[in-house]
């Protein structure tokens, strides 16, 4: 199992070269790869583009990019010129984000999320690949061509938690990206539903990224605590609601990998055992935890 880390943006005007630094110490660290989030602050393509350029040697990714924002020709456009930018090291992570974020904000209709994904695929895949797309479907058409120079495909990984969503990310893209899904989740439901329809499809085995929050400390309970109140918004989003539930768990406190450095290791061999292929670490306790909990990374990496 990979290990990659998950960028947190930071405010003021040197945004940017906070976020450059950030990544550098990633590729310093050893970390495979470093991702970062599109929410509402700095665009996550471009932000990855400036700040990754001058680092080599490190993959960098988006967990995720809404797509109904964005025209999937827009967003090929943006992800290969990324790509071109770092060389090739980018992968375009995609979802569908959530119904209050598309509807209540956006002002889009989130009534057929499948139907959208699949159509918008239809539409990116080919883009992605160098190739003119021609697609008319019943939420997205288009009819374009892109003369970006890459030298080859942007990989893609979508955000899958439920069957039709796992299947389509095993049929169309590279594998699925996850946030707030636990260990007896993958193992039961999410490895093996993905990685059998992209054996029946004739695809690769797919990547099966596993986000979640880390902190390795000696008071797990005052970590659990933090990490109920910091991420305490996505047990109510019904999509990992749902994952929560099947996990068995009350809510993102009983997600966060947290413990000793004991504890934690036996955490991230059991989500690799479980079947994931990366695992990246969101750390989110600041101070004397923060650089314990990197320092434990590295070591773990270095075994």
């Amino acid at each position: 199992m990979r290990l990659g880390v998950l960028l947190v943006e930071r405010g003021g005007a040197d945004a940017l070269g906070k976020l450059t630094e950030e990544v550098r110490r990633a590729a310093d660290d050893g970390f495979s790869s470093a991702w970062m989030s599109q929410i509402f602050g700095v665009d996550a393509q471009s932000a990855l583009a400036v700040a990754g350029s001058g680092v080599p040697g490190i993959e960098l990714g988006t967990a995720v990019v809404p797509t109904y924002p964005r025209h999937p020709a827009v967003m090929a456009q943006q992800a290969r010129t990324t790509a071109l930018a770092l060389q090739g090291r980018f992968t375009l992570g995609i979802g569908l984000s959530h119904k209050i974020v598309i509807e209540d904000m956006y002002g889009y209709d989130f009534g057929r999320p499948l139907r959208h994904m699949d159509e918008y695929l239809s539409v990116l895949l080919p883009l992605l690949a160098g190739e003119n797309a021609s697609f008319k479907g019943e939420t997205v058409q288009g009819n374009v061509g892109l003369s970006v120079p890459n030298e080859g495909r942007v990989p893609v990984l979508l955000a899958a938690l439920g069957p039709k969503m796992l299947k389509l990310a095993a049929e169309r893209t590279d594998g699925t990206v996850l946030w707030m899904t636990g260990p007896v989740t993958i193992r039961e439901h999410i490895a093996p539903t993905i990685t059998t329809a992209a054996k029946a499809a004739g695809r690769p085995e797919p990547r099966i990224v596993c986000v979640l929050p880390v902190c390795v400390t000696d008071d797990p309970e005052r970590a659990r605590e933090q990490a109920g109140e910091t991420f305490e918004m996505y047990g109510m989003l019904p999509s990992y609601r749902a994952m929560m539930d099947r996990e068995g768990v009350d809510g993102p406190a009983d997600l966060a990998v947290v413990g000793d450095e004991d504890t934690v290791a036996a955490k991230l061999e059991a989500l690799s055992e479980a079947g994931a292929t990366d695992f990246v670490a969101a750390e989110f306790v600041p101070g004397e935890s923060r650089g314990r909990t990197r320092e434990f990374l590295k070591s773990y990496m270095a075994r």
